[in-house]
């Protein structure tokens, strides 16, 4: 078997990665005092987050309903300020309910 393509895009990749990584380190040299820049930084930890977590939040379960009712619990508990474990806990709680009861009591009005 021919590896010589793997390496190539491996080394490519490995170059890129480094590269996004080091080059603000060593072209940058003074502190960021852009209002603009520095809250732009700061949203994108919570932006990647939230474009990781939404998509798997979705397709997670067996019917789109369960996700949405997971969902809407989990925002509902985060908004009443309760911890992580709580909010996952609560929206684990809407998933099975509603996939144990849910789907066989509503199956006319909320199953697509």
């Amino acid at each position: 078997m021919n590896n010589y393509p793997f390496v190539v895009y491996l080394l490519a990749m490995a170059g890129v990665t480094y590269l996004i990584r080091m080059l603000p380190l060593v072209l940058i040299k003074k502190k960021i005092e852009n209002k603009f820049i520095l809250s732009f930084l700061h949203y994108i930890p919570y932006a990647v987050l939230t474009v990781m977590t939404i998509p798997a939040v979705f397709s997670s379960t067996a019917h789109i309903i369960s996700a949405i009712f997971g969902f809407i619990a989990a925002l509902i508990a985060a908004w009443r300020d309760k911890s992580l474990p709580v909010v996952a806990a609560v929206a684990c709680a809407a998933v099975l309910i509603y996939e144990l009861v849910g789907q066989y009591l509503l199956p006319q009005i909320l199953v697509f």
